[in-house]
């Protein structure tokens, strides 16, 4: 398939084996005493027997690629030390060596640390590294991200409910995630159902018309629903207390109520796999999208999404795809805990209306993002195999 977008046609079949040693790849920092954090971290970690290969150059990795063959199902934990200044120059090495192979992952799952001396860049830096991934078709387990700023100041919540401190709260996330990156597997719903989730104007858009595309490879093998949060008020997430979206939360519902509360909540509670259609317009998510991921949190604190799997159509006037994209790992991967599986978004540009459709070979990449899907949700279906 051309290589527009960020679609991957790999396969994360169930006959993969737990428990396989980590690929741990880390590039190293310029400055030795900068990652002297990162291996204190690291040692529990590493000392558990699980750890397999090590890469920590561009030119490691590349020799990698080029005499192995990657395992489905392997595990593959992704570690950096940023500095203050959020710059490591072997990573973007190591980034570049697996973007110019293209799907050269295929089959992993990962999980990813980053360790940084100021208070920026450590989420970034993180996003970046999922991205870059998930084209090279890994797919990325909930919450795959532990971040460690300068002061940990981001692990307070996690160290009040540990009752530990801020270093041992961190060392125990990097130990959760890989416990957690070793045990994973995917999600086999008895009855697989996709969410799809709308802003757009359905007569004028470029995004609505290629999902068309795609559901039409999906109709009559598939459940889904759709719901449109154009039409009536969506408010955005108020940032009620935490005892008073627990009680709302209890109920499945919202202190704010309306469509969210009213449709989109019950749809999420059984929903497989969550897909949103995401018009570039400004190089952000829509406002009522935005407001949806936000309201999220109420539902989230009663049902974790661990299960549950993120698709994305993305259609940009002009560029900037991976912009939308990286939003959606951070807020729904990073924060909310879906499944980022392998080539998670379908990705175009066309800024006149109905110019989407005679994109060439839009048909096919179409039916290929549908049959993907397919494989991921149900692949004992014909089409999914």
């Amino acid at each position: 398939m051309a290589a527009r977008g960020i679609v991957m046609r790999g396969t994360e079949k169930e006959h993969i084996c737990c428990g396989q040693p980590l690929l741990v790849l880390w590039p190293r920092f310029a400055e030795e005493a900068g990652e002297e954090r990162l291996r204190l971290v690291l040692s529990g970690v590493l000392a558990t027997g699980r750890t397999g290969q090590m890469l920590r150059t561009a030119e490691e990795l590349q020799n990698f690629l080029e005499h192995k063959h990657i395992r489905c199902g392997q595990r593959l934990l992704a570690v950096c030390a940023v500095g203050e200044y959020g710059i490591n120059l072997e990573l973007y090495r190591m980034l570049e060596v697996i973007r110019r192979r293209g799907c050269c992952l295929p089959g992993t799952f990962a999980g990813i640390i980053v360790d940084g001396s100021s208070e920026f860049y450590t989420k970034a830096v993180g996003r970046e590294i999922a991205f870059t991934l998930n084209q090279a078709g890994s797919t990325l387990i909930g919450r795959p991200l532990v971040e460690g700023t300068g002061s940990l100041s981001n692990l307070l919540v996690t160290a009040r409910n540990q009752n530990r401190g801020l270093m041992e709260a961190y060392r125990w996330s990097a130990k959760d995630l890989t416990e957690r990156l070793a045990a994973f597997r995917m999600p086999q719903p008895e009855k697989p159902e996709i969410l799809c989730l709308n802003a757009s104007n359905a007569e004028t858009s470029n995004t609505i018309a290629l999902w068309k595309m795609v559901r039409g490879h999906l109709e009559d093998r598939i459940g889904i629903r759709e719901i449109s949060l154009r039409n009536g008020q969506i408010r955005d997430c108020a940032g009620c207390s935490y005892d008073t979206c627990m009680y709302f939360s209890r109920k499945s519902t919202c202190y704010y109520g309306g469509t969210i509360a009213e449709e989109v909540y019950p749809a999420m509670e059984h929903c497989s796999a969550l897909l949103l259609l995401c018009p570039n317009y400004n190089d952000a998510l829509g406002a009522n999208l935005t407001a949806f991921i936000n309201r999220l949190t109420a539902l989230f604190r009663k049902q974790p999404f661990s299960e549950k799997l993120l698709f994305s159509i993305i259609v940009s006037g002009y560029s900037g795809s991976d912009l939308l994209a990286k939003q959606l790992i951070d807020g729904l991967c990073m924060n909310k805990s879906f499944i980022l599986p392998s080539g998670f978004a379908l990705t175009e540009t066309a800024n006149e209306k109905g110019s989407v459709l005679r994109i060439e070979g839009i048909e096919k990449e179409a039916e290929e993002y549908a049959a993907h899907i397919l494989e991921l949700l149900c692949p004992e279906l014909p089409g999914g195999e």
